[in-house]
């Protein structure tokens, strides 16, 4: 037998690793969320993103007199309770909606026994802030109210104000589904109703302690401005730097965000001064 002398045939191009599936919030089991980690990575002490954001989100609240918001919204509420206690004066019912089975346990056992001495740091700055809040902070928290649900289960226009802080953008690889459950925040509120927000820009997928990766979606103001914008009047973002006392988790700082869905309010709540 001989060998053909003509021109071989190209060789196949080198195959490629198959793409990683982009992982939703379905694909997560939030039921397992690693609340004692996540507080010992974020929230056992006081850092300097935090005092950022509380300083912004106390702006907002402040404007508001004691009770005039007639129910609240901590839309993925998990185990941080410091936008909980910046509602506490403003608003008379605060709904804390959580869809984790350990992040609903911790924030119940928070609400019937007493916060964690480690949150008394945070609340004291809450109420340096907003003077209007009680002196204990079990008493701020008292209008806290559980709510075991998801984006889905909300009730469109029923808030005076809803607040999300570093949810939609932590729970999702898709952008299509990130903008939705933004979407879904907006409507929470009635027309006029106030929003709050605040994101970790740029996060990739990330993991907490040595526990699983869990998913998340990096976002920009760019981002940001493309899902509200056409959702809400008022906007304004404003950028923190990244904080280096925390984990590395691949953000570039944080987005805070505040907005009012169009339309005039049935009842307004009254504003301070």
């Amino acid at each position: 037998m001989t060998h053909g002398t003509g021109p071989r045939p190209p060789a196949p191009p080198p195959s490629r690793p198959p793409a990683s599936p982009v992982r939703r919030n379905r694909d997560a089991d939030w039921n397992l969320w690693p609340v004692a980690d996540y507080l010992a990575e974020n929230y056992r002490r006081l850092h300097p993103c935090d005092i950022g954001v509380i300083r912004h989100h106390a702006a907002v609240y402040r404007r508001y007199a004691p009770g005039s918001l007639a129910r609240t919204l901590e839309l993925g509420a998990g185990p941080n309770l410091y936008p909980l206690m910046l509602a506490g004066a403003a608003s008379r019912r605060i709904d804390a909606l959580e869809p984790g089975a350990a992040n609903v346990r911790y924030l119940r056992r928070q609400l019937d026994h007493g916060p964690d001495a480690s949150w008394e740091p945070f609340y004291q700055l809450c109420r340096s802030l907003d003077p209007a809040l009680p002196a204990d902070c079990a008493e701020a928290l008292r209008p806290v109210h559980v709510v075991r649900g998801t984006a889905a289960d909300l009730v469109p226009g029923r808030y005076d104000l809803a607040s999300m802080n570093f949810v939609a953008e932590s729970v999702t690889e898709d952008p299509g589904e990130f903008a939705a459950l933004c979407e879904a925040f907006v409507r929470a509120v009635r027309p006029g109703g106030r929003l709050l927000a605040a994101f970790m820009a740029g996060m990739p997928s990330y993991r907490i302690g040595t526990g699983p990766v869990w998913p998340a979606c990096p976002v920009d103001e760019a981002d940001l401005r493309a899902v509200f914008a056409p959702r809400t009047t008022g906007l304004r973002i404003v950028r923190l730097a990244k904080d280096p006392t925390l984990p590395e988790y691949g953000d570039t700082g944080f987005l805070l965000l505040t907005a009012e869905r169009p339309g005039a309010p049935d009842s307004p709540p009254t504003p301070q001064g």
